[in-house]
Parts: structure tokens; sequence; C-alpha cells
């Protein structure tokens, strides 16, 4: 029976330690997540356009913008409430099509899958309301 708990775990260890997607929409947007429950889309505008409206999403959900750095694939933020602390990587995949990955962690462990949907969420409010002006 130990041997049985060994070779278990010894094969679902890839699928534990693996970042792919889970077939899984948030709230019929596209939005989807990794294994380790961070939520991602992918946005046909430019990088400087979904950083504007990433900031501009967390200001008016009152999420502090901790701060920005480039990264080697486009820009990450950081920011965080009381509870959360959150990590937004946009990754440029072509000069007019952006990926955002948020990542919001109550602790080391725990994740707020609903907190990340909902900065994606109003993130393409913003960007559908400049593409209808």
């Amino acid at each position: 029976m130990i041997k049985l708990k060994k070779w278990m775990l010894f094969l679902m260890l890839p699928m534990i330690a693996s970042c792919t997607t889970v077939a899984v929409s948030g709230a019929g947007m596209g939005i989807e997540y990794t294994l380790t429950n961070v939520a991602y889309r992918t946005f046909n505008f430019s990088l400087d356009q979904v950083n504007q409206a990433t900031t501009l999403a967390l200001k008016k959900m009152d999420i502090k913008i901790e701060g920005y750095r480039k990264t080697e694939e486009g820009s990450e933020i950081r920011a965080s409430t009381k509870e959360l602390q959150i990590i937004i990587d946009l990754e440029v995949i072509t000069s007019k099509t952006t990926k955002i990955k948020v990542d919001a962690r109550k602790g080391p462990i725990l994740k707020d899958k609903a907190t990340a949907t909902e900065i994606i969420y109003q993130v393409d409010r913003i960007l559908e309301g400049k593409r209808q002006s």
C-alpha cells in the first residue's frame, strides 16, 4: 500500500509542478488559469495601452501600486491590499498584442482567483471603452 502511494505521488508530481492551463474560463471572458491559479488573458492592445489600463483598474479598485519594473518579456506591476500581494506580468506577444497574468496571493500558499479575475475584467472594460471611443 505504501509503495502504491509513493508511485501515485511520483506520477502526479509533474501535474502539480506544471504551469499547464486548466480548461476553465472566468466569467465567460476568456480568462484562463494555470494549475497554480494564476489568471491570464491576451489582449489585442499594445503593452503601453494594457499597462495604462491596468494602472487605472488598480486605482479604481483601490489597490495600492507598490512598484513597476521592466522585464525581458514586458513589465511587472506589484500591488497590494490589506490582505493580498498581487503580481501582474505584462508580456509583449507582438507590437499590438499583450498577455496579462495576475497572481493574487493571500499568504505564501493561498490564492485569490476572484480578485485576479476581477482585475483582468476591469482592464478589459477600460480597453474596450478605448476601442469604442
